[in-house]
């Protein structure tokens, strides 16, 4: 960090009523936003740093406020500085989902309060126009980090034009399949590291909520293959397909078949673009301990293709990337040109 973006925290800080506040680093992400826990006697608060040039923290107040309005847990907003990028948060503490269940907390009851408060979240939305639509355009363009940035770091070489067309055009079709259920608000990265446990607030209220600035209006599988797809843990498969049934007590209207397949096309999309991701991340920006999760990722990708109707979409997988390439390369930090 700078001296310039440090005196320009302190100020930001001083202008928020916090000008005396210590402040020190709380995570990193795995975007260009850093995040600083704050401390002023007994208050407490998290900085957001989100440099301008590189994210923009508006659609993050859009959404917590869109969650709070449902009577979710996003973070209160107590300050917030667009133009530089900066926003001072109610600090929701350390119990996130990740180190509840490292200390031997309950999964079950933890992955079925996130199931309820999903379930609460999507029967409620009213579907609004500030937030953006999860598009195909979009979700093809995520698809294509796997041979944009995967491709080459196992191959040694760039994807063929060839091959990108025939992917392109594979993954179309298998697309087509992911909106034939209802749509809802997608905060796209639904996961253990992004949930907090609150158990001193009542019902889904005691579910946290992080790291959500670039939720869209998308299928209502999206977020359930968050859950239960996590490319950083192993999630029972018995305990998903019993909290699955939960969810379709819920939505009775939906179609199981259609969520079925949805959920199949999106759990794929989803590891094709993580994969892509976290090889871009060693490759771009020189964070290589993504790349361990890409092992557990390939295997949630292999479930998803499974499914009958994806199964030419299988067949480029199998041949371009069979068992023994689906494996994370080697790190190697550098920028890809």
């Amino acid at each position: 960090m700078t001296v310039d973006r440090s005196q320009q925290i302190e100020a930001f800080l001083a202008t928020a009523g916090w000008p005396d506040a210590s402040h020190g680093t709380l995570a990193d992400d795995a975007s260009f936003r850093r995040y600083e826990r704050v401390v002023d006697g007994d208050r407490r608060a998290v900085l957001m740093d989100a440099p301008p040039d590189k994210e923009d923290t508006r659609p993050f107040v859009t959404v917590a406020q869109i969650l709070r309005d449902l009577g979710l847990s996003a973070p209160e907003i107590l300050a917030q500085d667009a133009e530089q990028g900066f926003l001072l948060l109610e600090d929701l503490g350390d119990d996130t989902y990740t180190r509840v269940l490292a200390r031997g907390g309950d999964e079950a009851m933890l992955y079925s309060l996130a199931l309820e408060t999903l379930i609460h979240l999507q029967q409620h939305f009213p579907v609004r126009d500030q937030v953006p639509d999860y598009t195909l355009e979009k979700m093809m363009s995520e698809a294509s980090l796997l041979t944009d940035y995967f491709w080459p770091a196992m191959k040694g070489h760039p994807c063929p034009e060839s091959e990108k067309a025939l992917f392109q055009g594979l993954w179309r079709n298998a697309l087509s399949h992911a909106f034939a259920v209802p749509s809802s608000l997608v905060l796209r990265d639904y996961h253990v590291d992004n949930l907090i446990h609150l158990p001193g607030r009542p019902g889904v209220a005691a579910c946290g909520l992080l790291d959500f600035q670039d939720a869209v209006i998308g299928p209502i599988s999206y977020d359930l293959v968050s859950l239960f797809e996590d490319a950083r843990r192993d999630v029972p498969l018995d305990m998903a397909k019993s909290l699955m049934q939960r969810y379709f007590q819920a939505f009775p209207t939906v179609s199981k078949d259609a969520l079925a397949l949805s959920y199949a096309v999106l759990g794929v999309q989803r590891a094709t673009k993580i994969i892509g991701i976290f090889t871009r991340l060693d490759r771009r920006d020189g964070k290589s301990g993504y790349l361990r999760h890409i092992p557990r990722t390939w295997r949630w990708l292999e479930g998803g293709l499974s499914h009958p109707m994806l199964r030419d979409l299988k067949a480029w997988y199998d041949v371009n990337f069979p068992p023994d390439m689906r494996i994370a390369p080697e790190s190697q930090p550098r920028v890809m040109q």
